[in-house]
């Protein structure tokens, strides 16, 4: 099964939201069924087959997540990310900003739901693959 470093190695190739899905058909390959990335400080739960789940850790200091979203400040910053016009350290602060609390990526699904911190759908986007 898949591991943290190996996970760290191919994130360490996403530059901004224009590399996302090639990083997606990687971790494919390696096992990955879905994750879960909470705004807050980075941490992701990564899932596999046969109930595996494996958690990187916080990944950098805490943000505060806005306790009310703002889905159209959001999407505008989500744009943005995926135009390379921002780095991740700021979109996931952009994110903290609009109210963003995790996202959850279902790769059978090939989605990338993004959720406020009462479990509201702020965005649903499909993965290109």
């Amino acid at each position: 099964m898949f591991t943290i470093n190996e996970l760290k190695t191919v994130h360490s190739k996403v530059k901004s939201g224009a590399d996302y899905p090639a990083y997606v058909r990687e971790i494919i390959k390696m096992g990955v069924t879905g994750y879960e990335t909470y705004v807050e400080d980075g941490n992701t739960i990564y899932f596999g087959v046969n109930n595996y789940r494996i958690a990187s850790g916080p990944k950098y200091d805490a943000l505060v997540v806005n306790g009310k979203s703002d889905r159209e400040a959001f999407k505008k910053d989500l744009k943005a990310h995926q135009e390379s016009k921002t780095n991740f350290p700021r979109f996931c602060f952009d994110a903290a900003q609009s109210g963003v609390e995790k996202w959850v990526v279902n790769i059978t699904a090939m989605t990338c739901t993004y959720f406020d911190k009462n479990e509201q759908i702020l965005v649903v986007e499909s993965i290109p693959a």
